[in-house]
């Protein structure tokens, strides 16, 4: 089960970077951005140091806000955030055709929320691809108190340089995670070499969309809110996605940004307009409560020193989300699925 305790998120912030070194690692973390002055190809430089902090910062406040899976769904009109979730990984498992038998490999993990319920729901067995230490450790709890740690299990590693043979999996996806790619055609040969011919490729993608403007201010200033707030480098755009895929090898089956037909906004989550009981921590006032609440444990020392401002930052991403989504300029859902050919 998720750590839902503010003491949970108190001593989780950090993750396994020294407590003494947290508020040293906030500002590292940060002079990677644009908005204190860092750049775009430093962070492609410096990405594995860079998305190991982040998500050393910030696990803990996902899974106090978010749950075991940190990621978006497209949502129907009743449905709650929870239930959208799951469908959005139970899709992602049928265009894969997961089922007994099959090896599959998740690019980019996370604590592991999504293999839990993909293995759950297809009975596959799911190998978990990670570089950060804590979530991999968190994920291998959340593992046992499920009874999946036969048929679930981790590897930490770089997904730019997998150590796995060639041609090892049944079928490979992966959710809002390769985003952290300084390059994505790297990152998608390396899926490539991984699967096994005449097996296929899914993923949900972080991307900008057709209504992005790169010489828009406005758009530009999103694009950095929800960079900073996020750990990438660089947030692509679906056509850039596409073109890595074909040049890597993959032959696209089919693609498209579900957000297009999301009833209800994919952000709506994030949107300080919107209350939910279901989802109130995410609200504008469960934020608040959140903030005031890091604060002062961090006053009293039950927190380390820059935890507020990691909860700053997340707060930049939800703006800028919640923006770009509004603008319709960024999707955190550009679904493809390819294929390896034989």
């Amino acid at each position: 089960m998720s750590k839902s305790g503010a003491l949970d998120l108190a001593f989780g912030v950090g993750g396994r970077i020294d407590k003494k070194e947290v508020k040293s690692a906030v500002e590292q973390y940060e002079n990677y951005h644009v908005y204190f002055g860092g750049d775009e190809e430093t962070r492609k430089a410096n990405y594995s140091d860079m998305v190991n902090k982040y998500y050393d910062l910030a696990t803990s406040f996902y899974e106090f806000g978010w749950g075991e899976s940190f990621h978006f769904a497209p949502r129907w009109k009743g449905e709650s955030l929870k239930e959208s979730i799951k469908r959005h990984e139970h899709f992602l498992a049928l265009q894969l055709g997961l089922k007994r038998g099959m090896k599959v490999l998740d690019v980019g993990c996370g604590i592991g929320g999504p293999l839990r319920e993909i293995a759950r729901f297809s009975l596959a067995s799911i190998t978990g691809l990670n570089n950060n230490e804590y979530q991999i450790t968190r994920g291998k709890e959340l593992n046992q108190l499920a009874g999946l740690s036969e048929s679930c299990n981790f590897v930490k590693a770089d997904f730019m340089k997998m150590p796995f043979p060639d041609n090892t999996f049944d079928a490979i996806y992966a959710i809002e995670a390769t985003c952290h790619a300084p390059d994505v055609l790297g990152c998608y040969k390396e899926i490539y070499r991984a699967l096994k011919p005449g097996q296929c490729f899914a993923a949900y993608e972080w991307c900008m969309t057709d209504h992005f403007d790169p010489t828009n201010e406005s758009h530009q200033k999103t694009k950095a809110e929800v960079e900073l707030g996020n750990g990438l480098p660089d947030i692509r755009t679906t056509k850039q996605c596409l073109e890595a895929l074909r040049l890597a090898g993959f032959e696209v089956v089919w693609e498209k940004d579900l957000a297009l037909d999301s009833p209800v906004p994919w952000y709506l989550p994030l949107d300080t307009r919107h209350f939910s009981i279901t989802s109130f921590r995410l609200t504008a006032f469960g934020r608040f409560i959140t903030r005031t609440m890091v604060k002062t444990l961090e006053f009293v020392r039950l927190a380390p020193a820059g935890s507020d401002r990691v909860s700053s930052f997340l707060e930049k991403a939800a703006e800028g989300l919640v923006e770009g989504g509004r603008k319709e300029i960024f999707t955190p859902m550009y679904f493809f699925l390819a294929r390896k050919p034989l």
